[in-house]
Protein backbone atom coordinates (compact mmCIF):
# COMPACT_ATOMS: atom_id res chain seq x y z
CA UNK A 1 0.00 0.00 0.00
CA UNK A 2 2.82 2.42 0.85
CA UNK A 3 4.79 1.54 -2.29
CA UNK A 4 1.64 2.00 -4.39
CA UNK A 5 0.85 5.31 -2.73
CA UNK A 6 4.36 6.68 -3.30
CA UNK A 7 4.51 5.64 -6.95
CA UNK A 8 0.99 6.90 -7.72
CA UNK A 9 1.94 10.18 -6.02
CA UNK A 10 4.76 10.57 -8.55
CA UNK A 11 2.48 9.83 -11.51
CA UNK A 12 2.82 6.07 -12.01
CA UNK A 13 -0.26 3.96 -12.80
CA UNK A 14 -0.54 1.53 -9.87
CA UNK A 15 -2.90 -1.35 -9.09
CA UNK A 16 -2.88 -2.66 -5.50
CA UNK A 17 -4.37 -6.15 -5.11
CA UNK A 18 -5.90 -7.04 -1.72
CA UNK A 19 -7.40 -10.52 -1.31
CA UNK A 20 -9.80 -9.63 1.54
CA UNK A 21 -12.99 -7.54 1.24
CA UNK A 22 -11.70 -5.13 3.90
CA UNK A 23 -8.75 -4.57 6.23
CA UNK A 24 -10.63 -5.39 9.44
CA UNK A 25 -8.52 -8.25 10.70
CA UNK A 26 -6.65 -8.68 13.94
CA UNK A 27 -3.19 -7.68 12.78
CA UNK A 28 -0.40 -8.27 15.24
CA UNK A 29 1.88 -5.52 14.00
CA UNK A 30 0.17 -2.35 15.22
CA UNK A 31 3.28 -0.37 16.21
CA UNK A 32 4.09 2.62 14.01
CA UNK A 33 7.60 3.74 14.78
CA UNK A 34 9.18 7.23 14.58
CA UNK A 35 10.83 6.34 11.24
CA UNK A 36 7.41 5.65 9.71
CA UNK A 37 5.88 8.75 11.30
CA UNK A 38 8.75 10.74 9.76
CA UNK A 39 7.77 9.39 6.34
CA UNK A 40 4.18 10.50 7.00
CA UNK A 41 5.48 13.97 7.90
CA UNK A 42 7.52 14.17 4.70
CA UNK A 43 4.36 13.29 2.76
CA UNK A 44 2.39 16.05 4.50
CA UNK A 45 0.05 13.50 6.09
CA UNK A 46 1.23 13.43 9.70
CA UNK A 47 -1.28 15.81 11.28
CA UNK A 48 -4.32 14.15 9.72
CA UNK A 49 -2.87 10.72 10.49
CA UNK A 50 -2.37 11.46 14.18
CA UNK A 51 -5.95 12.70 14.47
CA UNK A 52 -6.97 9.05 14.21
CA UNK A 53 -7.31 7.22 17.56
CA UNK A 54 -3.95 5.96 18.77
CA UNK A 55 -1.77 5.61 21.84
CA UNK A 56 1.78 6.88 22.19
CA UNK A 57 4.78 5.15 23.79
CA UNK A 58 7.69 7.42 24.74
CA UNK A 59 9.64 4.81 26.72
CA UNK A 60 10.22 1.05 26.68
CA UNK A 61 9.94 -0.44 30.15
CA UNK A 62 10.31 -3.91 31.65
CA UNK A 63 9.47 -5.69 34.85
CA UNK A 64 12.26 -8.20 35.44
CA UNK A 65 11.40 -10.23 38.49
CA UNK A 66 10.97 -7.67 41.26
CA UNK A 67 12.80 -4.92 39.36
CA UNK A 68 11.20 -2.20 37.23
CA UNK A 69 13.60 -0.86 34.61
CA UNK A 70 13.55 1.52 31.66
CA UNK A 71 15.34 0.17 28.59
CA UNK A 72 14.58 2.74 25.90
CA UNK A 73 13.80 6.45 25.76
CA UNK A 74 12.52 7.92 22.48
CA UNK A 75 12.44 11.53 23.69
CA UNK A 76 15.87 12.34 22.21
CA UNK A 77 15.35 10.97 18.70
CA UNK A 78 16.06 13.39 15.82
CA UNK A 79 12.52 12.97 14.48
CA UNK A 80 9.35 15.03 14.61
CA UNK A 81 7.57 12.32 16.62
CA UNK A 82 9.55 11.08 19.57
CA UNK A 83 7.27 8.14 20.30
CA UNK A 84 5.85 4.92 18.92
CA UNK A 85 2.20 5.19 17.88
CA UNK A 86 -0.07 2.23 18.57
CA UNK A 87 -2.78 2.08 15.92
CA UNK A 88 -4.64 -0.91 14.46
CA UNK A 89 -3.05 -1.76 11.13
CA UNK A 90 -6.45 -1.69 9.43
CA UNK A 91 -6.73 2.03 10.34
CA UNK A 92 -3.28 2.65 8.86
CA UNK A 93 -4.17 0.82 5.64
CA UNK A 94 -7.53 2.58 5.33
CA UNK A 95 -5.79 5.92 5.83
CA UNK A 96 -3.31 5.22 3.03
CA UNK A 97 -6.07 3.94 0.73
CA UNK A 98 -8.18 7.03 1.34
CA UNK A 99 -5.21 9.37 0.92
CA UNK A 100 -4.23 7.65 -2.33
CA UNK A 101 -7.56 8.37 -3.98
CA UNK A 102 -6.43 11.89 -4.79
CA UNK A 103 -4.07 10.44 -7.41
CA UNK A 104 -5.52 9.40 -10.77
CA UNK A 105 -3.18 6.43 -11.09
CA UNK A 106 -3.94 4.85 -7.69
CA UNK A 107 -6.27 1.85 -7.90
CA UNK A 108 -7.06 -0.59 -5.08
CA UNK A 109 -8.83 -3.84 -6.00
CA UNK A 110 -10.40 -5.51 -2.96
CA UNK A 111 -11.30 -9.22 -2.85
CA UNK A 112 -8.65 -9.74 -5.51
CA UNK A 113 -5.95 -12.27 -4.69
CA UNK A 114 -2.72 -12.54 -6.66
CA UNK A 115 -2.26 -16.21 -7.52
CA UNK A 116 0.43 -16.41 -10.20
CA UNK A 117 2.85 -14.49 -12.35
CA UNK A 118 2.50 -13.78 -16.05
CA UNK A 119 5.68 -14.90 -17.75
CA UNK A 120 6.86 -13.23 -20.95
CA UNK A 121 9.92 -15.17 -21.98
CA UNK A 122 12.54 -14.66 -19.28
CA UNK A 123 10.79 -11.77 -17.54
CA UNK A 124 7.66 -11.22 -15.46
CA UNK A 125 5.00 -9.26 -17.31
CA UNK A 126 2.27 -9.01 -14.69
CA UNK A 127 0.17 -11.02 -12.26
CA UNK A 128 -2.86 -13.28 -12.42
CA UNK A 129 -5.51 -12.93 -9.76
CA UNK A 130 -8.92 -14.18 -8.71
CA UNK A 131 -11.79 -11.80 -7.96
CA UNK A 132 -15.52 -12.14 -7.21
CA UNK A 133 -16.32 -11.90 -10.92
CA UNK A 134 -13.72 -14.46 -11.95
CA UNK A 135 -10.05 -14.48 -12.84
CA UNK A 136 -8.17 -11.55 -14.30
CA UNK A 137 -4.75 -10.53 -15.50
CA UNK A 138 -2.91 -7.34 -14.61
CA UNK A 139 -0.19 -6.54 -17.13
CA UNK A 140 2.59 -4.42 -15.68
CA UNK A 141 6.15 -3.27 -16.23
CA UNK A 142 6.84 -4.26 -12.64
CA UNK A 143 5.18 -6.54 -10.10
CA UNK A 144 5.97 -5.73 -6.46
CA UNK A 145 5.33 -8.79 -4.30
CA UNK A 146 4.35 -7.64 -0.82
CA UNK A 147 2.18 -10.62 0.05
CA UNK A 148 3.83 -11.60 3.32
CA UNK A 149 6.10 -14.28 4.73
CA UNK A 150 4.16 -16.99 2.89
CA UNK A 151 4.31 -15.07 -0.36
CA UNK A 152 2.64 -16.88 -3.26
CA UNK A 153 4.39 -14.69 -5.82
CA UNK A 154 7.92 -15.33 -4.54
CA UNK A 155 7.11 -19.06 -4.56
CA UNK A 156 5.91 -18.86 -8.15
CA UNK A 157 9.08 -16.99 -9.04
CA UNK A 158 11.21 -19.75 -7.50
CA UNK A 159 13.23 -17.33 -5.38
CA UNK A 160 15.42 -19.06 -2.78
CA UNK A 161 14.67 -18.45 0.91
CA UNK A 162 17.46 -18.52 3.51
CA UNK A 163 15.96 -19.70 6.81
CA UNK A 164 17.71 -18.22 9.85
CA UNK A 165 15.55 -19.90 12.49
CA UNK A 166 13.56 -18.81 15.52
CA UNK A 167 13.44 -20.60 18.91
CA UNK A 168 10.14 -19.00 19.93
CA UNK A 169 6.47 -18.69 19.02
CA UNK A 170 4.03 -16.09 20.36
CA UNK A 171 0.48 -16.39 21.68
CA UNK A 172 -1.55 -13.22 21.11
CA UNK A 173 -4.69 -12.22 23.00
CA UNK A 174 -6.66 -9.21 24.21
CA UNK A 175 -7.53 -8.54 27.86
CA UNK A 176 -9.66 -5.61 29.01
CA UNK A 177 -7.96 -2.62 30.62
CA UNK A 178 -8.94 -0.73 33.76
CA UNK A 179 -7.98 2.81 34.74
CA UNK A 180 -6.26 1.40 37.81
CA UNK A 181 -3.92 -0.74 35.69
CA UNK A 182 -0.29 0.25 35.23
CA UNK A 183 -0.32 2.65 32.30
CA UNK A 184 3.02 1.63 30.83
CA UNK A 185 3.32 -0.58 27.82
CA UNK A 186 6.11 -3.00 28.57
CA UNK A 187 7.62 -6.42 29.15
CA UNK A 188 7.38 -8.76 32.16
CA UNK A 189 9.95 -11.51 32.69
CA UNK A 190 9.98 -13.97 35.59
CA UNK A 191 9.69 -17.70 36.48
CA UNK A 192 10.13 -18.89 32.91
CA UNK A 193 7.48 -16.55 31.48
CA UNK A 194 7.95 -13.67 29.03
CA UNK A 195 4.83 -11.51 28.73
CA UNK A 196 4.32 -8.31 26.72
CA UNK A 197 1.44 -5.88 27.26
CA UNK A 198 0.61 -3.09 24.79
CA UNK A 199 -1.74 -0.37 26.01
CA UNK A 200 -4.55 -0.07 23.44
CA UNK A 201 -6.74 2.30 25.44
CA UNK A 202 -9.72 0.15 26.41
CA UNK A 203 -7.77 -3.11 26.31
CA UNK A 204 -4.33 -4.68 26.50
CA UNK A 205 -2.90 -6.41 23.47
CA UNK A 206 -0.86 -9.18 25.07
CA UNK A 207 1.87 -11.48 23.82
CA UNK A 208 2.92 -14.60 25.71
CA UNK A 209 6.18 -16.07 24.42
CA UNK A 210 6.55 -19.87 24.29
CA UNK A 211 9.31 -22.20 23.01
CA UNK A 212 9.16 -22.96 19.30
CA UNK A 213 6.60 -25.67 18.57
CA UNK A 214 5.38 -25.66 22.18
CA UNK A 215 1.74 -24.85 21.45
CA UNK A 216 0.54 -28.47 21.75
CA UNK A 217 2.08 -28.80 25.20
CA UNK A 218 0.53 -25.51 26.33
CA UNK A 219 -2.91 -26.48 25.06
CA UNK A 220 -2.67 -29.95 26.57
CA UNK A 221 -2.42 -28.41 30.05
CA UNK A 222 -5.70 -26.58 29.49
CA UNK A 223 -6.87 -22.99 29.26
CA UNK A 224 -7.13 -22.66 33.06
CA UNK A 225 -3.42 -23.49 33.46
CA UNK A 226 -2.60 -20.90 30.81
CA UNK A 227 -4.71 -18.30 32.63
CA UNK A 228 -2.77 -19.07 35.81
CA UNK A 229 0.56 -18.52 34.04
CA UNK A 230 -0.65 -15.06 33.05
CA UNK A 231 -1.73 -14.26 36.60
CA UNK A 232 1.66 -15.35 37.96
CA UNK A 233 3.48 -12.92 35.70
CA UNK A 234 0.81 -10.15 35.77
CA UNK A 235 -1.21 -10.46 39.02
CA UNK A 236 -3.44 -7.44 38.24
CA UNK A 237 -5.08 -9.55 35.49
CA UNK A 238 -6.45 -12.05 38.04
CA UNK A 239 -9.96 -10.60 37.82
CA UNK A 240 -9.98 -10.66 34.01
CA UNK A 241 -8.20 -13.72 32.69
CA UNK A 242 -11.59 -15.44 32.53
CA UNK A 243 -12.15 -13.30 29.40
CA UNK A 244 -9.97 -15.90 27.67
CA UNK A 245 -12.83 -18.37 27.49
CA UNK A 246 -11.12 -20.95 25.30
CA UNK A 247 -8.27 -21.35 22.84
CA UNK A 248 -10.24 -19.47 20.18
CA UNK A 249 -9.39 -16.33 22.15
CA UNK A 250 -5.65 -17.07 21.92
CA UNK A 251 -3.98 -16.74 18.51
CA UNK A 252 -0.71 -18.42 17.57
CA UNK A 253 1.95 -16.47 15.72
CA UNK A 254 4.49 -18.93 14.37
CA UNK A 255 7.68 -16.88 14.44
CA UNK A 256 9.98 -17.07 11.43
CA UNK A 257 13.19 -15.26 10.60
CA UNK A 258 14.30 -15.63 7.00
CA UNK A 259 15.26 -13.65 3.91
CA UNK A 260 15.55 -14.12 0.20
CA UNK A 261 19.03 -14.53 -1.22
CA UNK A 262 17.82 -12.53 -4.22
CA UNK A 263 14.78 -10.26 -3.91
CA UNK A 264 14.12 -9.81 -7.61
CA UNK A 265 14.04 -11.15 -11.11
CA UNK A 266 13.35 -9.27 -14.32
CA UNK A 267 9.95 -7.59 -13.85
CA UNK A 268 9.48 -8.67 -10.20
CA UNK A 269 10.59 -7.22 -6.85
CA UNK A 270 9.84 -8.58 -3.36
CA UNK A 271 9.71 -6.25 -0.36
CA UNK A 272 8.60 -6.46 3.27
CA UNK A 273 7.93 -9.90 4.72
CA UNK A 274 7.95 -11.36 1.22
CA UNK A 275 11.66 -10.50 1.12
CA UNK A 276 12.53 -10.90 4.80
CA UNK A 277 10.37 -12.29 7.61
CA UNK A 278 11.25 -10.57 10.87
CA UNK A 279 10.96 -11.73 14.47
CA UNK A 280 8.42 -9.81 16.59
CA UNK A 281 11.35 -8.68 18.77
CA UNK A 282 11.23 -4.87 18.76
CA UNK A 283 8.04 -4.80 16.68
CA UNK A 284 10.02 -3.48 13.70
CA UNK A 285 8.61 -5.65 10.88
CA UNK A 286 6.05 -3.18 9.52
CA UNK A 287 8.49 -0.32 9.74
CA UNK A 288 11.21 -2.17 7.86
CA UNK A 289 8.65 -3.02 5.18
CA UNK A 290 7.72 0.66 4.85
CA UNK A 291 11.39 1.59 4.60
CA UNK A 292 11.66 -0.97 1.78
CA UNK A 293 8.72 0.71 0.04
CA UNK A 294 10.24 4.17 0.34
CA UNK A 295 13.62 2.98 -0.96
CA UNK A 296 11.99 1.11 -3.86
CA UNK A 297 9.95 4.15 -4.89
CA UNK A 298 12.97 6.46 -4.64
CA UNK A 299 15.12 4.20 -6.82
CA UNK A 300 12.53 3.05 -9.35
CA UNK A 301 10.43 6.16 -9.92
CA UNK A 302 12.68 7.68 -12.63
CA UNK A 303 12.58 4.46 -14.66
CA UNK A 304 8.79 4.41 -14.98
CA UNK A 305 8.90 7.46 -17.21
CA UNK A 306 10.95 5.33 -19.64
CA UNK A 307 8.37 2.53 -19.57
CA UNK A 308 10.82 -0.20 -18.61
CA UNK A 309 12.46 -1.11 -15.31
CA UNK A 310 16.08 -2.28 -15.75
CA UNK A 311 16.91 -5.30 -13.62
CA UNK A 312 19.94 -3.39 -12.32
CA UNK A 313 17.55 -1.01 -10.57
CA UNK A 314 15.83 -3.90 -8.81
CA UNK A 315 19.24 -5.08 -7.71
CA UNK A 316 19.91 -1.60 -6.36
CA UNK A 317 16.83 -1.81 -4.14
CA UNK A 318 18.08 -5.04 -2.59
CA UNK A 319 21.57 -3.65 -2.14
CA UNK A 320 20.14 -0.57 -0.45
CA UNK A 321 17.95 -2.55 1.96
CA UNK A 322 20.09 -5.63 2.61
CA UNK A 323 22.30 -4.04 5.26
CA UNK A 324 19.43 -2.91 7.57
CA UNK A 325 17.73 -6.27 7.02
CA UNK A 326 20.83 -8.26 7.98
CA UNK A 327 21.68 -6.00 10.92
CA UNK A 328 18.15 -6.09 12.33
CA UNK A 329 17.79 -9.85 11.95
CA UNK A 330 21.21 -10.43 13.53
CA UNK A 331 20.20 -8.37 16.54
CA UNK A 332 16.83 -10.13 16.80
CA UNK A 333 18.51 -13.54 16.70
CA UNK A 334 20.93 -12.51 19.45
CA UNK A 335 18.03 -11.43 21.66
CA UNK A 336 16.08 -14.60 20.87
CA UNK A 337 18.99 -16.90 21.64
CA UNK A 338 20.67 -15.03 24.51
CA UNK A 339 17.68 -13.49 26.30
CA UNK A 340 14.36 -15.11 25.40
CA UNK A 341 15.38 -18.78 25.24
CA UNK A 342 17.29 -18.71 28.59
CA UNK A 343 14.43 -16.78 30.22
CA UNK A 344 11.91 -19.41 29.10
CA UNK A 345 14.07 -22.22 30.50
CA UNK A 346 14.60 -20.62 33.90
CA UNK A 347 11.56 -21.35 36.09
CA UNK A 348 13.20 -19.88 39.22
CA UNK A 349 12.33 -16.36 40.44
CA UNK A 350 14.71 -13.70 39.11
CA UNK A 351 16.70 -12.27 42.04
CA UNK A 352 19.14 -10.00 40.19
CA UNK A 353 19.33 -8.09 36.91
CA UNK A 354 21.67 -9.00 34.04
CA UNK A 355 24.66 -6.66 33.92
CA UNK A 356 23.69 -4.99 30.63
CA UNK A 357 20.20 -4.21 31.99
CA UNK A 358 21.70 -2.76 35.17
CA UNK A 359 23.99 -0.50 33.16
CA UNK A 360 21.24 0.77 30.82
CA UNK A 361 18.88 1.39 33.71
CA UNK A 362 21.59 3.09 35.78
CA UNK A 363 22.77 5.47 33.04
CA UNK A 364 19.77 7.13 31.28
CA UNK A 365 21.86 8.34 28.35
CA UNK A 366 22.36 4.70 27.29
CA UNK A 367 18.60 4.28 26.87
CA UNK A 368 18.90 6.31 23.69
CA UNK A 369 20.73 3.45 21.93
CA UNK A 370 17.95 0.82 21.94
CA UNK A 371 15.42 3.61 21.31
CA UNK A 372 17.30 4.64 18.16
CA UNK A 373 17.63 1.05 16.91
CA UNK A 374 13.94 0.33 17.48
CA UNK A 375 12.57 3.75 16.57
CA UNK A 376 14.68 4.65 13.52
CA UNK A 377 16.59 1.53 12.52
CA UNK A 378 19.95 1.04 10.86
CA UNK A 379 19.21 2.89 7.61
CA UNK A 380 16.17 5.18 7.68
CA UNK A 381 14.74 6.16 4.31
CA UNK A 382 13.37 9.57 3.31
CA UNK A 383 10.85 10.40 0.62
CA UNK A 384 12.62 11.59 -2.53
CA UNK A 385 9.94 10.86 -5.12
CA UNK A 386 8.39 13.86 -6.80
CA UNK A 387 4.77 14.96 -6.43
CA UNK A 388 3.35 14.81 -9.95
CA UNK A 389 0.24 16.56 -11.26
CA UNK A 390 0.45 14.83 -14.64
CA UNK A 391 -1.56 11.89 -15.95
CA UNK A 392 -0.35 8.42 -14.92
CA UNK A 393 2.78 7.02 -16.52
CA UNK A 394 3.53 3.39 -17.23
CA UNK A 395 2.13 0.80 -14.81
Amino acid sequence: MMAGFLLARSGVDVVVLEKHPDFLRDFRGDTIHPSTLEVMRELGLLDSFLRRPHQEISQIGAQVGEFSVTLGDFSHLPTACKFIALMPQWDFLNFLAESGRQFAGFHVCMETEATDLIEEGTRTGGARATAPNGSLEVRANLVIAADGRRSILREKAGLEVEVLGAPIDVLWMRISRKESDPAQTGVRIDRGSFFVTLNRGDCWQCAFVIPKGGIDEVRAKGIEHFRQLIVEIAPHFADRVHELKDWDDVKLLSVAVDRLRQWYRDGLLCIGDAAHAMSPVGGVGINLAIQDAVAAANILDPAFAQGQIPIEMLQSVQERRMFPTRATQWLQIQIQNRVLSPALRNRAPIRSLPLVVKVVDRWPVLRRIPARIVGIGFRPEHVKTRLSSSTPQAR
